[in-house]
């Protein structure tokens, strides 16, 4: 994924729901035609010496499940959840042919968010929605693990949105998620080094207390 799927979540009326219709087409439309999943998001990669060997994750707003699948290759049992039935389909038919556990599910998560301490790990990549904050950090269980990836404002290329609504102000993510810790955290901007490929995006790696 390159933006976010949704900017606000709300109650589950009419308004509400013609809104994620519109957006399930759009994302329908851009997955469809694409087969191969992505690599896993940087913040997985660069603190995976962090992860529980064991335990339950969430691969929100997984679309082709790079994610997902990294982490049940890694022996957790992997819930995925996306807004296209195009990227969901396919996720499944990459997750069976792997014999990798995966629970892919269509849902748009701004309508029906995850249920309190319903995860041990909660992965988030290059979406933004901060109605949904608390419902994320509250999904977590104690000891919990967040690692969360999204596009910032100061940007050194034109990759991700461009409407600065879809993404993170300086230190923002820290700000979004104050009741959590935060055990690593990573925004470098415009003074990254440019052959990292990170300098459009902010890293966070949090724990739930316990």
């Amino acid at each position: 994924m390159t933006e976010p799927k949704a900017t606000s979540s709300g109650p589950a009326d009419k308004a509400a729901v013609g809104q994620s219709e519109a957006l399930r087409r759009r994302w329908d439309e851009r997955y469809r035609g694409a087969t191969a999943a992505p690599e896993p998001a940087a913040v997985l990669r660069h603190w995976a010496h962090l992860l529980p060997s064991t335990g339950s994750a969430l691969d929100l707003a997984c679309g082709l499940g790079g994610n997902a699948l990294w982490l049940a290759k890694r022996g957790l049992e992997v819930c995925a959840w996306d807004l296209s039935s195009v990227a969901i389909g396919q996720l499944r038919t990459t997750a069976n042919r792997l014999e990798l556990p995966v629970a892919a599910e269509v849902r748009d998560v701004t309508i029906r968010p995850p249920e309190p301490q319903s995860f041990d790990l909660i992965c988030v990549a290059h979406f933004l929605d901060r109605d949904l904050v608390p419902n994320i950090a509250a999904a977590l269980k104690p000891g919990g693990l967040l690692f969360y990836q999204t596009f910032t404002r100061e940007a050194a290329s034109d990759r991700g949105p461009s409407n600065p609504a879809f993404r993170l102000a300086p230190n923002e993510l820290l700000t979004l998620f104050g009741d959590l810790i935060v055990r690593s955290y990573r925004e470098e901007g415009r003074l990254a080094d440019p052959a990292s490929g990170l300098g459009d995006l902010a890293m966070m790696l949090a724990e739930k207390p316990t």
